[in-house]
């Protein structure tokens, strides 16, 4: 695949070696490749129906039309916009975690929490915190408001403990009541960047 692109006038991403981008004059055609699944996204309209065909001839691809679902990401459009959300992915993790009927978290850690290193009972089966990290680290991509809550866990990854499975689980307390959200990308904005950040 990485030779039929590059052949095909696509440079190779030097920090994800998983995307090829085209891009002349303004017009551009981005290809995310994951295993034999293929994301095409671009502004040349004609440019994807061309490298459709030539992929089809050369592989025998199925064109599955407009994305829906790439990679646990569901993308949703309207007129309006485009919506990226990763709602599944987290009824997924909180039914393995037991925790579809809990009660809701309002924040991502409780106020007040500090987390440390040598505080707690050793967890016995440390793989099972370090898997719920890992899945909440793939979480954040559509998800910024529990960055630094799932950083923050993160820290403990190597000798986990009560206090920071705990945190982790109310974590999955707080996404319980927050499914829904995601990543809107309006139709028409001005792609100006905003950052929010706490005074100390």
């Amino acid at each position: 695949m990485t030779k039929f692109l590059i052949q095909h006038g696509f440079s190779q991403s030097k920090s994800d070696y998983s995307l090829f981008t085209k891009h002349t004059h303004g017009v551009f055609v981005f290809v995310l490749v994951h295993v034999d699944d293929l994301l095409i996204t671009g502004n040349d309209s004609l440019g994807i129906s061309a490298l459709k065909s030539r992929l089809h001839s050369t592989f025998t691809i199925k064109d599955l039309r407009l994305a829906r679902y790439f990679l646990g990401i569901e993308i949703a459009r309207s007129s309006v916009g485009t919506i990226l959300n990763q709602r599944k992915y987290v009824l997924d993790i909180l039914q393995d975690a037991g925790l579809t009927s809990v009660k809701p978290a309002k924040f991502p850690l409780p106020k007040g929490l500090h987390l440390i290193v040598d505080t707690g009972d050793l967890l016995s089966d440390p793989s099972a915190y370090r898997r719920l990290v890992g899945r909440l680290l793939y979480l954040t991509l559509t998800r910024p408001d529990i960055s630094y809550s799932v950083q923050h866990l993160n820290q403990f990854l190597q000798h986990p403990r009560q206090p920071h499975y705990e945190a982790a689980l109310h974590v999955l307390r707080y996404l319980k009541g927050t499914t829904h959200h995601g990543l809107f990308y309006p139709v028409s904005s001005n792609l100006q960047l905003q950052a929010f950040c706490d005074a100390d």
